[in-house]
């Protein structure tokens, strides 16, 4: 089989808004939570009013004006993220290379401020005033799509969307594209702009967010006992992906390995997990077994945790049907970005590769007391040097579905 390699990475994020500058927040354990500014939430009628911004993110950094008006927020996160992630890998695309190279971003909402916009356009003005540009700027293919016009692509260059699972199944298909043979080099990850109103007032009517508007720092507490909610919060995570072949013809520095990918679905209910967490299991066992990977050489997990009560004791419910007593350290980054949602799983791929380049586990913050249906070795308060080989990262969705991939050092 091919082997699939990191060699760049970029992120926009509510802790930086590039890999180096989120991954040293990470590691000071510092939170990139804050009251909401996207829109007024000074009501009563607003419940939730903090989130993760990408603070201070300017896309005319990025792209012209005529691109970026031409972008919804999440595209623009997504060709942020792109360009960092092709000048690290010191990939140049041109005619000659450019049918080998594709482009799949993965997002769950898409984009949502060009469609509530235009839905306000029409109900205002007619459906004669509305952007022609409103169906390729809303329809969730548009990051990937637009990341393969920036650049001129040929290879497959579409749009995935599995909830908050959306990023990391896009690395899924981008490894599986380049170890067919369909495409030597894949930019891939996920985007998400959900701070808005939409998004804001769906999650928290669903009983979903946390409400600590008066300390947002701390709202984000995977694993805690006293936890009542995730944080939404926005940004991109993307990677490219290569063949080690083709970035060894171009000398190229592979960061870490991509082993294997594995998903499966609870099919139980729209929202909740499966109780018995039977499928996130088995999503671990299947990557593991595909590797070819003992459950005892995973050396660390980047959990998907995000601060609910009955998704994080369910995810650890998942991790001890496979690993048993043995669980390896684990921890959730989130905890300092907030659910970056469609973004997230591309994310938590990032700080794997970072965690394996640095040999170092980056830590849980605000988890002060384990709840005791979550107890397994949780990396807190500071991060914790350690030799690391294998990393997994889990990315898991409403709608049940169960994302997982495994990292190793080259």
């Amino acid at each position: 089989m091919r082997r699939v390699v990191v060699t760049g990475m970029g992120m926009i994020s509510p802790v930086g808004l590039d890999v180096p500058a989120a991954w040293a927040n990470v590691m000071q354990g510092c939170s990139g939570i804050g009251g909401i500014t996207l829109f007024d939430v000074s009501g009563e009628d607003w419940r939730v009013k903090i989130a993760g911004e990408a603070w201070g993110f300017d896309p005319l950094d990025y792209m012209s004006a005529k691109e970026a008006r031409r972008a919804d927020r999440n595209a623009q996160f997504a060709l942020a993220a792109s360009a960092q992630a092709i000048e690290q890998a010191r990939l140049s695309i041109s005619a000659a290379n450019a049918d080998d190279i594709g482009s799949i971003i993965g997002s769950g909402s898409g984009g949502i401020w060009t469609y509530s916009a235009q839905q306000a356009v029409m109900n205002l003005r007619g459906p004669r005033k509305m952007n022609p540009m409103l169906i390729p700027m809303e329809i969730v293919d548009a990051a990937g799509v637009q990341v393969g016009m920036k650049y001129g692509l040929h290879g497959p260059s579409f749009g995935i969307a599995s909830a908050c699972a959306s990023g990391a199944d896009a690395l899924v298909v981008a490894f599986e594209t380049i170890v067919r043979g369909d495409a030597e080099v894949m930019i891939a990850g996920g985007a998400e702009a959900a701070v808005h109103p939409l998004g804001i007032a769906g999650f928290d009517n669903m009983g979903a967010l946390s409400r600590r508007n008066d300390s947002p720092k701390e709202a984000s507490r995977p694993f805690d006992s006293l936890r009542d909610g995730f944080v939404v919060s926005e940004g991109a995570g993307v990677l490219v992906l290569e063949s080690l072949e083709h970035a060894e013809r171009r000398g190229a520095e592979p960061l870490a390995e991509l082993v294997s990918c594995a998903g499966t679905s609870d099919g139980t209910h729209p929202t909740a997990p499966d109780p018995n967490a039977r499928q996130a299991a088995r999503a671990v066992l299947r990557a593991l077994g595909k590797a070819g990977l003992d459950p005892a050489q995973v050396d660390y997990i980047n959990a998907h945790a995000t601060g609910t009560p009955v998704g994080d004791p369910l995810e650890i419910r998942a991790y001890r049907q496979v690993f048993g007593d043995d669980l390896p350290p684990l921890s959730s980054t989130k905890s300092t970005t907030g659910h970056m949602l469609g973004a997230a799983g591309a994310v938590a791929g990032i700080f794997c590769v970072m965690a394996l380049r640095d040999q170092i586990m980056p830590p849980t913050i605000n988890c002060r007391e384990i709840d005791p249906a979550c107890a397994a070795d949780v990396i807190r308060g500071a991060a914790r040097p350690s030799r690391l080989n294998v990393a997994l990262s889990a990315a898991f969705g409403f709608g049940g579905h169960n994302t997982i991939l495994l990292w190793r050092q080259l």
